[in-house]
């Protein structure tokens, strides 16, 4: 065993006994791979998500192997059970909540501390990258000798859902080694080289768990675990350090020889990813190291097609290529990592199919879904951010051409209905039945928001996109294919331009659509979609009076009678609100892009505090994916990839101009 000597972290955010008790803040932890370990910051399960998850076939197909680990402290001759499982609402067994002093997370890594007895029990966790594991570091004092017990509380099922029966496992006990049998396998190791170990024969009982998450989302909410104990760790007065490693094993899983040494590297590897996003953005706050740190939790390593992806959002969604277009600039570029930026654009662009990246790649495995109309277009705008930012030419001399084929099966005609309009250049999309753009809720045959014909930030990316050719071959001294396609789309851009306001979409019959939504903000902070400064203001105006929210943008006016105010409840009523309404925190950024144009810094700073406060109240660390439209209650994903990494760039973007604003008065 290593030394544990905590290093002094980029940010260190702490929780006392009231806040960490709070069960609906949640922790996450990520491998890298797609798999995680997920809780609630008290380490109550409270979803069917909870515990460790392992991807078998990176970054999809994912299993539940443990729910929570099984902890009980003995000390003066009194037993107190260290975790907590919630049984009903609000009803629970064990003491963990009770006794919890604090949880304090160190570049987003916790260390919860309870007491009890006279003891302090600290227990810090970390999944180490690549390993399909969770590890628990537990470090006891106490002027008494004290027993330790640990164990689990085991599953083996998919992760989206849960047993309505107890498991059937097998538990192999050899020393400091368990293994849990079912259709997959479980490793448990102890790892105490300065206590006394008492070895437990396993005698698992089964335990029925409630999860309240799933309860509100109107999703099952009971499940069946296999608890057990397995070890009994003694301490003299002074107390010791143990360390419980649990591995769903697969193929390629590693050892984890020292748990101590995995949590040292990775609280290094973690400081240093803080240090580079401060250093390449240039603004060196702490909400800058959180949300470096948060974004490299939604970056995995695929292993086909293999290659650098981008998990849309945890515990749930799998990786969403309109997600990690959008989310690029934010994950990897204002953090320093442009390898991982380059691999992911090699990603998606070896996945092309007609000119469209796929929507998602499916959660078995299988292939993939190429109902996306926008996120090509974002492919094309990531792509010259990279370049711009990296000044990776090279890339860029291979990606023109991909670039290129990909905008002239627009031009042309690919699937669902997607092509350029001869006579205008602009961008047609939509077919029955089918969702294209990123307001793509569809309850069996109910397109939510279709949307088809020229929706108006579809417009927006279609010039973005055209533009990127342009410059992309002007940087390599190619003369560009398609700009004169580029200027027929900005010439005609203008139809979205009602006298007053502008339009959401523009129907195939020519009729526009003025429903009052984020898109047109979206569209006109692209860098080439034009617009004169009354029509900026307006779209500023009618953004503030109608959209605009402490926590991001709705997706619908309030004011329309279609507004949905409530995001809850089962899965129907949650879609049908889901773009009619609810409160979306990526849009936010296109607003503050508007805002600074406008040179209106102050008035950007204010719009974005209150998300930046957020980081702490859900998915701590990390950014909701929405928000209910009336009472702004977090929902969705607690860690949302396409959030994290546009606040990121707003609060960038904001900062810089505060620090430009700041020297001109000196």
């Amino acid at each position: 065993m290593s030394g544990f000597s905590p290093m002094p972290p980029a940010h260190t955010h702490h929780y006392g006994p009231q806040g960490a008790r709070n069960a609906d803040l949640e922790v996450l932890l990520t491998d890298g791979l797609g798999g995680f370990a997920l809780s609630s910051m008290t380490g109550v399960p409270t979803r069917c998500y909870s515990g460790l998850v392992v991807s078998a076939l990176p970054p999809v197909q994912r299993f539940t192997h443990l729910v929570s680990p099984l902890e009980v402290l003995e000390v003066g001759g009194q037993r107190h059970t260290l975790h907590a499982l919630e049984l009903a609402p609000n009803v629970f067994e064990g003491r963990g909540l009770e006794v919890l002093s604090g949880v304090t997370l160190r570049d987003l890594l916790p260390e919860r501390v309870q007491t009890v007895g006279g003891a302090r029990v600290t227990r810090q966790t970390v999944s180490p990258a690549h390993a399909g594991a969770v590890i628990y570091l537990y470090t006891v004092d106490s002027r008494e000798a004290v027993t330790l017990t640990l164990g689990g509380f085991f599953v083996d099922r998919d992760m989206h859902h849960v047993h309505t029966e107890a498991p059937s496992l097998a538990f192999q006990a050899e020393g400091t080694e368990v293994t849990v049998l079912g259709e997959r396998t479980t490793r448990v190791r102890l790892h105490a080289p300065s206590a006394q170990i008492n070895f437990l024969i396993p005698r698992p009982f089964p335990q029925r768990i409630y999860y309240r998450h799933d309860a509100a989302r109107g999703e099952p909410d009971h499940d069946y675990t296999l608890g057990a104990a397995l070890w009994e760790v003694h301490f003299p007065a002074g107390g010791g350090q143990v360390a419980l490693v649990v591995q769903g094993l697969t193929d390629s899983t590693p050892e984890i020889a020292d748990p101590w040494l995995a949590h040292e590297q990775e609280a290094a590897r973690r400081r240093e990813l803080a240090g580079l996003a401060q250093n390449t953005c240039g603004v060196s706050d702490d909400l800058v190291a959180t949300l470096a740190v948060a974004a490299d939790a939604y970056l995995v390593r695929r292993s086909s097609p293999a290659g650098v992806s981008v998990i849309a959002g945890y515990p749930w969604f799998a990786d969403w290529g309109r997600d990690a277009m959008i989310s690029l600039t934010g994950l990897t570029l204002l953090t320093g990592r442009f390898p991982e930026a380059r691999d992911l654009l090699d990603t998606f662009l070896r996945s092309v199919h007609r000119g469209l990246i796929p929507n998602h790649f499916h959660e078995d495995g299988q292939g993939a879904g190429y109902n996306t109309v926008d996120g090509a277009l974002w492919l094309a705008v990531a792509l010259e951010r990279y370049v711009t930012a990296s000044g990776d030419l090279d890339f860029a001399r291979t990606a023109l051409p991909q670039l290129r084929e990909l905008l002239i099966w627009h031009l042309r005609g690919t699937d669902h209905g997607i092509r350029s309009d001869a006579a205008d250049g602009l961008l047609l999309a939509g077919e029955e039945g089918v969702q294209l753009t990123w307001m793509d809720v569809k309850i069996e045959d109910w397109v939510v928001t279709p949307r088809h014909g020229k929706p108006v930030e579809i417009q927006g990316l279609w010039i973005a996109a055209l533009g990127a050719e342009t410059r992309l071959s002007e940087a390599l001294s190619e003369p560009p294919e398609l700009a004169e396609a580029w200027m027929q789309a900005r010439d005609s851009f203008g139809q979205f331009w009602d006298g007053g306001a502008w339009a959401d979409a523009l129907g195939a019959d020519g009729t526009l659509d003025l429903s009052v939504r984020p898109n047109a903000a979206i569209a006109l902070a692209l860098p080439d979609t034009p617009s004169t400064p009354a029509q900026r203001e307006a779209a500023v105006r009618q953004t503030e009076t109608e959209l605009l929210t402490p926590l991001g943008l709705h997706t619908l006016s309030p004011r329309d009678p279609r507004y949905r105010g409530n995001y809850g409840g089962p899965q129907v009523l949650r879609d049908a609100a889901y773009h009619r309404g609810t409160v979306w925190p990526w849009p936010l950024t296109a607003y503050l892009e508007l805002l600074l144009s406008r040179g209106e810094v102050g008035e950007a700073r204010s719009a974005v505090d209150g998300l930046s406060g957020h980081v702490w109240e859900a998915g701590v660390g990390h950014v909701s994916e929405v928000f209910s439209g009336n009472a702004l209650l977090p929902g969705g994903c607690p860690f949302q990839a396409w959030s994290v990494a546009e606040l990121l760039r707003g609060h960038v973007l904001v900062s810089r101009a505060e620090t430009e604003a700041a020297q001109k008065f000196e």
